[in-house]
Formats: structure tokens, C-alpha cells, sequence
């Protein structure tokens, strides 16, 4: 047996095997979906809304990454690229007479 389907505003034919193998899919999907919105796996939140998805990754911290002198070493590597920067802004404007080449 045949039918007809539309599908995105087109006419289509499809067999009943292929019929029944969407119901099969369509009830799965129904079935996990309802298992889903079980008490368990659901928490409520303040104002009424529900949560699916309730639990989240604990933070942490790594040990074995050592971050002493972190503060000084990032001023130092952001002032150097600073300078570098401006020596660029300073090679531009000696080369071209302007600030931003083809802008100003």
C-alpha cells in the first residue's frame, strides 16, 4: 500500500513499511520524552519554572599549576606588547603621515 505525505509543502509517497518505521520512531521519541519529565530528572526553581537539567559540574581547582608571580609576569608581557604596539603606531605614522593607514 501507498500513501501520500506532505512534507516541507511536497507531495510525497511513502510505503507503509516506511509508515510504520516513523510511528516506531515517533513513539520512542514519546516514550523517552515522558521518562524524561519524570519527578527525577525534573527540579523546580523559584518562580515555578522547571529545570531538566538541574546538575551542573562542580568547580575546581588544579593544584598541581603553580601561579605564583602570575600578577607580575602578566603586568610585564602586557606592557611589552603595549610598547610593541606603539612602536608600530609610531612606524605607520612615520611611513604613511597617518594615524591608522587608510582610515585617518
Amino acid at each position: 500500500m501507498i500513501h501520500l505525505c506532505v512534507l516541507n509543502g511536497e507531495m510525497t509517497i511513502i510505503s507503509r513499511f516506511t509508515l510504520q518505521i516513523l510511528i516506531l520512531m515517533l513513539h520512542y521519541l514519546t516514550i523517552n520524552i515522558l521518562q524524561m519529565t519524570n519527578s527525577s530528572y525534573l527540579t523546580t526553581e523559584s518562580g515555578g519554572r522547571q529545570n531538566m537539567f538541574p546538575v551542573e559540574t562542580l568547580p575546581y581547582i588544579d593544584e598541581s599549576v603553580s601561579y605564583e608571580g602570575y600578577p607580575q609576569n602578566a603586568e610585564k608581557v602586557n606592557g611589552r606588547w603595549a610598547m610593541i604596539g606603539f612602536i608600530a603606531l609610531l612606524g605607520a605614522y612615520i611611513t604613511t603621515g597617518q594615524i591608522i593607514p587608510g582610515i585617518f
